[in-house]
């Protein structure tokens, strides 16, 4: 049997925050909880229970009836309605507390640095929500940030929510038409921007990009400019801005508008890659709730922790990372690249402000073991608890990379889930151990089953179609500008009745763990056999001449063929010798049907904004069809290294 990398002492166990919330449980309901895999069965078969009992437990702050249902209509997809009593407010549970403590750290690729206390925090919000409830902003009203990850973007957001209105946010990477895309369909009234950014050593004014968003965002009513290049920018050709430190009301204590539990929090998008994205409405207690799940009872989250997230403003991780706040941890904030001035620069931080949780994305961690980073030996990690990652599936091989050059004794959490719940279908578990190449176990609350194309669920060891059987708090309200809620059912419950159908190709583990294999409208069939794109990336990644790679499926002579590019490490040559090493490593650890037809080279890959290798734009090239919407890659000319390659003509 395989041993497990990591496994949780009897005293880390003990301690943690979901052991005391599973003997509440028993207590409470009178029932045996031995291990997760009880506690999970309680937690979908007895949902109101379970999440009454993570809302008392995470001491939510809000007004309800004492007899007020948890659920109505429980066993609809869409249509469950959560805790139809309640009234509560986003931003007053993040700001409970208001002390001298560290909320944000605030840190940049150039060095500099910003700290903000609770009572700072709160203050700081008050200021900014006096402003904007001068401006009329109510429930609601859409605010948008076109921003780096800086304080400013978390008071914003704080200072929207204490009123109701709904925030939304994309990063200043982002291209003036990948901006419209987006909030443009949402019409915000208020927008936060800055003069620019710092990223890989540059500097980058955005002022002009966001004069060309204005001019497609008329129903903008103010502006609000921060300076990260220069403290006072010029506001020349911005209508109706104003500089940050000048709005609002300095003084002013937040008020808290309590709102029912499914008012409007955030609008997050869809990568967009393929059509128009999708505007995805999240609503205030489902966030609130179910990331206080994650937080407190998965991450074992407490006021002693600094807890990093490598993102940006236009990823979900964004607002996963902030609710950390309701926790009273200390949110430490990163903006630049996570390798300027060099490969060190994320260790650095994580040693000097005693970061205990660490996430990134599983590309990151392949990137710094490819640089031959070893941050065991380099930096002093020893209030470091947990590594998080996700983006993408985690290769085993960068499990081994984990234990053996960043911490020997960290729980390593491959997590996942996405956009479109805010949240994750399957994370780790301070109860469990954590095995090579797995997720560890299905969330709490979440009823995730594995199904075949006829919808059958599958036992574990094969792989199908990631599901979940049973309603969840953060399931979107809706799209936005969908009023029969059309689009949002065939986004994910066509497939399967009453059932949602998530788009990962994945399956259970005999130890009750996951495996993520890609998503399954990009998995290949050559020969009618599914196979995920992830087996393939797992294998060939092993190899030292390999920096990263993408595998496709090419319709050829009636069937699918596998081809696979890969961008070489710098002196590599992709000959024949090397085009064999990767044959034989794919066929001799996985199935020859996994093996590539083509391998060829490519100098860049492209990926979305958020940093995600995107297989279907490239299907797209190499069968001569357009790809929509280049403005959600970070870098579309790559898809020009695939276009009419003559290898692929034969």
């Amino acid at each position: 049997m395989t041993e497990p990398l990591w496994m949780p002492s009897a005293e880390r166990i003990a301690a943690s925050r979901c052991s005391a919330f599973l003997r509440e449980l028993e207590t409470r309901h009178e029932v045996a909880l031995p291990d997760y895999a009880a506690l999970h069965r309680f937690s979908v078969e007895r949902p109101a229970a379970f999440w009454r009992a993570v809302a008392g437990f995470c001491e939510v702050i809000s007004d309800e009836p004492a007899d007020a249902p948890v659920l109505i209509e429980g066993e609809r997809m869409p249509g469950a309605r959560w805790f139809p009593a309640m009234q509560l407010n986003f931003a007053e549970n993040l700001l409970r507390h208001d002390d001298a403590r560290i909320a944000l750290q605030f840190v940049s690729e150039a060095g500099h640095e910003e700290a903000l206390s609770y009572a700072e925090l709160k203050a700081e919000v008050g200021r900014i929500a006096a402003g904007l409830r001068d401006a009329g902003i109510g429930p609601g009203d859409r605010v948008a940030a076109f921003m780096p990850n800086r304080p400013e973007t978390v008071i914003f957001m704080l200072a929207a929510a204490s009123l109701g209105a709904v925030f939304s946010s994309c990063s200043p990477d982002f291209g003036v038409s990948g901006v419209l895309d987006r909030f443009g369909q949402i019409r915000p009234r208020v927008l936060l921007c800055c003069d620019g950014y710092v990223y890989g050593g540059k500097r980058i004014d955005t002022r002009a990009r966001t004069a060309e968003i204005l001019a497609g965002l008329p129903g903008v009513e103010r502006v609000l400019v921060v300076g990260y290049l220069e403290d006072r920018p010029a506001l020349d050709g911005l209508a109706n801005a104003v500089h940050w430190s000048a709005f609002g009301t300095p003084g002013a204590a937040p008020e808290f508008t309590r709102l029912p539990f499914d008012h409007s929090l955030y609008i997050l998008y869809s990568s967009g890659t393929t059509g128009a994205p999708k505007c995805i409405v999240h609503g205030a207690g489902g966030t609130l709730l179910q990331h206080l799940k994650e937080l407190v009872l998965h991450v074992d989250l407490d006021r002693a922790d600094a807890i990093f997230y490598f993102t940006t403003c236009g990823w979900m991780m964004w607002n996963w990372l902030v609710s950390s706040l309701a926790v009273g941890a200390q949110v430490v904030l990163f903006d630049g690249s996570p390798f300027s001035p060099g490969p060190r620069v994320l260790w650095d931080m994580a040693e000097r402000h005693g970061v205990s949780i660490f996430g990134t994305s599983a590309k990151y961690l392949a990137a710094l073991e490819k640089a031959g980073e070893r941050p065991a030996r380099s930096h002093d990690l020893g209030r470091l608890r947990t590594v998080l990652s996700t983006g993408s599936p985690l290769l085993p091989a960068s499990y081994d990379f984990v234990y053996r050059d960043i911490h020997p004794e960290v729980q390593l959490a491959s997590i996942s889930g996405g956009t479109d719940i805010i949240s994750c279908f399957a994370l780790g578990t301070p109860l469990l151990p954590v095995y090579r190449g797995e997720l560890q176990a299905p969330g709490l609350g979440m009823a995730v089953a594995i199904y075949d194309d006829a919808g059958r669920p599958l036992p574990p060891g094969e792989p199908g179609e990631l599901v979940c059987t049973r309603p969840f708090p953060s399931m979107p309200l809706g799209f936005w500008n969908d009023p029969d809620g059309r689009r949002y059912h065939e986004a994910y419950f066509a497939r399967f009745e009453n059932t949602w159908c998530h788009g990962d190709w994945a399956e259970l583990t005999p130890r009750g763990g996951l495996v993520i294999h890609g998503r399954s409208d990009a998995t290949l069939n050559p020969g009618g056999v599914r196979i995920g794109t992830a087996e393939i990336y797992r294998q060939v990644e092993k190899l030292p001449e390999i920096a990263e790679s993408i595998v496709v499926g090419q319709d050829w002579l009636g069937d699918v063929r596998v081809v696979l590019f890969v961008r070489l490490q710098p002196g590599a040559v992709l000959d024949e010798a090397l085009c064999e090493r990767i044959r034989r490593q794919v066929r001799e650890h996985t199935t020859p049907r996994h093996v590539p037809a083509r391998i060829l080279a490519v100098a860049d890959i492209p990926r979305t904004i958020s940093g995600k290798i995107v297989e279907l734009a490239v299907r797209q090239v190499i069968h001569g069809r357009p790809v929509k919407n280049l403005d959600a890659l970070a870098n579309p000319e790559a898809l020009e290294y695939f276009r009419d390659r003559p290898e692929l003509a034969d």
